[in-house]
């Protein structure tokens, strides 16, 4: 039977958090699940005479070794049919990360399956790509301009602010009803008015937890990781002191799903993170969805290899390998 190629397009191994980091439960799987694994820098993708690209490095994943990846002699592969891309780089989504989708969108042309679609990647804000679904999102304005924000404030009293392009919680602001520092918050994330961001109504329930749900070429696992915020704060990423528990979905959980799954279908998005409080869609995480651990962890479902499983399916699908 014929296998593919499977590389993933990620941050160096070094960086990765071996105890969390939910791109090594997919290489795992991966490397048991076919024959090569490739680790690929996004810098080192290129076109030559037309052609993708890419110095790559085959590697080995053994998380109970305390040199817990080995990476091969370095070569040079072209892209093709025989290849699955799992596009894993973390943001930031910068100019950089566009041109690499670029890159990965000629690699489709020639054959491979990219995961997520490169376009996808472009198209949906993680944040913006929401306002598809503003039936299931809580109320939301998003602008650049003082007066616009201003009177949101102003009509539903207590707030959260957030630019388009932050991640981990950067740079979310809470905004109540005569914050004294409003003028500012509002000058610096909108840059003078030059800059889009988006403002919600606060929603209580971030108390009991920002819910992170994974959907696998729309099926949701059916547990989610829930991120529970730190004493005193709005904010439950992990990145700055939320805590992490499992819990299984709710009737709501799986309404949401049902919800987007056509469409993320439709735009090629195979592996997606819904976060979700109190039962409205607050962002949908296209680019690096992370929680893969955590519910592997706490459920034993194998998250990481249904994935590579799925991908392996779609691949033979395209090629019509049996």
């Amino acid at each position: 039977m014929s296998l593919p190629r499977i590389f993933f397009v990620m941050d160096p191994l070094h960086t990765l958090n071996i105890h969390k980091d939910s791109t090594l439960s997919m290489m795992m799987a991966a490397q048991d699940l076919v024959d090569e694994c490739f680790y690929v820098n996004p810098a080192h993708i290129f076109i030559d005479e037309g052609v993708v690209k890419s110095t790559v490095q085959a590697v080995t994943i053994d998380l109970t070794e305390h040199d817990w990846y080995q990476l091969k002699e370095a070569e040079i592969v072209t892209f093709s049919d025989q290849d699955i891309i799992v596009q894993r780089k973390d943001p930031p989504f910068d100019m950089h990360y566009i041109y690499v989708t670029y890159l990965l969108e000629l690699a489709q042309k020639q054959g491979a399956l990219v995961c997520n679609d490169p376009r996808s990647l472009r198209d949906c804000n993680e944040k913006l790509f929401t306002a598809w679904f503003a039936d299931v999102c809580p109320i939301t304005l998003v602008t650049s301009q003082y007066h616009l924000l201003k009177a949101f404030i102003e009509k539903h009293e207590d707030t959260i602010i957030k630019p388009l392009d932050g991640m981990g919680g950067t740079a979310i602001f809470r905004i109540q009803k005569d914050d004294p520092n409003l003028n500012v918050i509002l000058e610096t994330l909108t840059a003078q008015q030059t800059t889009t961001v988006m403002m919600q109504k606060y929603l209580p329930a971030i108390k009991n937890g920002d819910k992170r749900i994974l959907i696998i070429d729309g099926e949701p696992v059916p547990y989610a990781m829930v991120r529970i915020p730190p004493k005193g704060e709005t904010r439950a990423n992990l990145a700055i002191g939320g805590t992490a528990v499992v819990e299984a979905l709710t009737e709501r959980d799986f309404e949401l799903c049902a919800r987007l799954a056509p469409e993320l279908k439709k735009r090629g998005l195979t592996f997606v993170g819904l976060d979700v409080i109190g039962g409205y869609l607050t962002e949908i995480n296209v680019t690096s969805p992370t929680g893969i651990r955590q519910i592997e962890n706490a459920t034993g479902i194998p998250v990481g290899r249904d994935l590579m499983t799925v991908l392996i399916d779609q691949w033979k699908a395209q090629r019509h390998v049996s």
